[in-house]
């Protein structure tokens, strides 16, 4: 990669919980960011934070579910910012259901978000890193739901282990490119939004009765892993999921 002070970086779904905050820890961190979201109105205060300040920040609208709109992504991120060095899978949709109720739409939806798209946007990344001879890094945001079992979750949890997998299998075939590819996997996460959920004490209890260290994860330290996956720091680390559970896999 580039000197910090020159690096680039595209988030998607960036407006709100993890991807904000990881777009902020980039910002800090020096970088110029390309951020994402359906809406690309939905990102006009994100441009606005302090923390952004002194930085290019190009608000860019994407639909994961097309590849015109992805092609057009990476070609309006290059056009704003200049060559992209790092790739933040991070927009995903989730889905509670018993996998007996599942439909075929919603199979789609989940899988063509959270997996298709992010293959796709990934691979359109490598291209762009290919043509001007560059290297550059991937981080997508995986899931404890792609390592174990629970009930209710099973898309969501088949779609993050897909990105697990596609993390290792794109990690070997890049390695002679120079593009480094990881994924990191928390547990739940406390956004604005999972606080709403496990406002109600039994709930949030039974949530925290299976993470070892007893606390859930912070956004703030989703995006530190992604900051540090992203870094020189990390230079000889490719192929690998930074899991941030408390324990909840060694369990």
């Amino acid at each position: 990669m580039n000197d910090m002070r020159s690096r680039t970086a595209l988030v998607t779904g960036a407006s709100t919980g993890i991807g904000r905050a990881i777009a902020l820890a980039l910002g800090r961190a020096g970088y110029d960011l390309a951020v994402t979201d359906l809406d690309a109105a939905w990102l006009a205060d994100l441009a606005a934070e302090p923390d952004l300040a002194g930085h290019k920040v190009a608000p860019i609208a994407l639909d994961l579910r097309s590849e015109r709109s992805i092609a057009q992504a990476i070609s309006l991120a290059t056009e704003a910012l200049g060559p992209i060095d790092l790739l933040v899978n991070n927009a995903g949709r989730a889905l509670q259901q018993p996998a007996t109720d599942v439909t075929s739409a919603e199979w789609n939806d989940v899988i063509d978000i959270n997996l298709k798209g992010s293959f796709f946007l990934s691979t359109a990344f490598a291209r762009d890193c290919i043509a001007r001879k560059r290297s550059g890094a991937v981080v997508s945001m995986a899931s404890t739901h792609g390592l174990t079992g629970i009930a209710g979750r099973s898309v969501y949890g088949i779609s993050k282990g897909g990105i697990i997998q596609m993390t290792r299998m794109l990690a070997i075939e890049w390695a002679p490119l120079g593009i480094r590819v990881n994924a990191v996997a928390p547990a739940t996460v406390l956004t604005p939004s999972r606080e709403k959920m496990l406002s109600e004490p039994q709930a949030r209890a039974r949530m925290l009765a299976r993470i070892p260290l007893g606390r859930f994860p912070s956004a703030e330290e989703v995006a530190a892993a992604v900051c540090y996956l992203a870094s020189d720091a990390a230079a000889t680390i490719t192929g690998q999921t930074l899991v941030l559970d408390g324990g909840v896999t060694a369990a």
